[in-house]
């Protein structure tokens, strides 16, 4: 090996590392996820931190759904902000009611919001 060889050779080595990384984190949606996930019950959200407690929230109805705040405070940020009551399932892309949306938590605590078991399986599916 020649010297200019091994002299470029850590250059590469982490060129190659960055750009695997890099595509790990770009390629988001389906089946790259190996984080466990547990399936929340709505009530033990809080729908503007987008977090998962272990104990029920406070219930707000509007316009029939009922969604979840864990204070007085975002109880009122709920009736008053539709943007709110409504998230992006990772995997589809498409806007679906917190209402009624498929909710697990991360190992964090943070929230995601599906449209359908479908799409929850697609995002914990092995890639392929």
């Amino acid at each position: 090996m020649t010297k200019a060889l091994r002299a470029a050779l850590p250059i590469f080595v982490l060129a190659c590392l960055v750009v695997l990384t890099a595509g790990f984190a770009l390629a988001g949606g389906e089946g790259v996820h190996t984080a466990p996930l547990k399936k929340v019950e709505p009530q033990k959200v809080c729908m503007v931190n987008n977090m998962a407690f272990d104990k029920d929230q406070i219930p707000t109805k509007v316009e029939g759904r009922t969604y979840y705040g864990c204070c007085a405070m975002c109880k009122e940020k709920l009736e008053k902000d539709a943007s709110l009551r409504s998230a992006v399932d990772p995997v589809s892309g498409k806007t679906v009611d917190k209402a009624t949306a498929v909710i697990v938590a991360q190992e964090d605590g943070k929230v995601l919001y599906f449209e359908s078991q479908e799409t929850l399986a697609k995002y914990s599916a092995p890639k392929q």
